[in-house]
């Protein structure tokens, strides 16, 4: 996908030529987005052999080829594992995904807390996949004001 929007600031250097750690532009959004339970049936790395034939949540199919196709960046990342590779990538081929990249070996058993130099946001699964809203929530941040 890499527009050479996206592209030039993957390549981002400083005034003396050394590469920075990229930020893409606020229009493009690097979507992280888990498999089991979210954009299928929610199987356990325990029955591989139900990974094959997963159903597909049609919502999800939609609203995340539509952000590909509006130039976001998609990755799946899932807590299946190395050997669950394979099946996973023809699945998503078969079932008609679109996207960049697939992480495997997520820790499993939820309650993620990301900490990254980067802005990170999170959207919790809850049952449908439509586009995103502006929702004023709590969360937890480091205390960046202490001396």
């Amino acid at each position: 996908m890499q527009n050479n929007k996206v592209k030039n600031h993957l390549q981002k250097k400083t005034k003396d030529g050394k590469l920075v750690s990229p930020v893409l532009p606020k229009e493009v959004k690097n979507y992280l987005i888990d498999i089991d339970g979210t954009i299928c049936d929610d199987i356990p790395n325990e029955e591989p052999e139900r990974m094959k034939i997963a159903k597909v949540y049609p919502d999800a199919l939609t609203t995340l080829n539509k952000w590909y196709d509006q130039g976001h960046i998609i990755c799946f990342f899932t807590a299946r594992i190395e050997s669950h590779r394979k099946i996973t990538e023809e699945w998503l081929l078969k079932n008609g995904f679109k996207y960049h990249s697939l992480l495997m070996n997520k820790p499993r058993g939820g309650n993620y807390h990301w900490i990254d130099n980067h802005l990170v946001r999170a959207t919790r699964y809850n049952g449908k996949f439509t586009d995103l809203i502006e929702k004023e929530v709590t969360i937890e941040v480091f205390d960046d004001e202490i001396s």
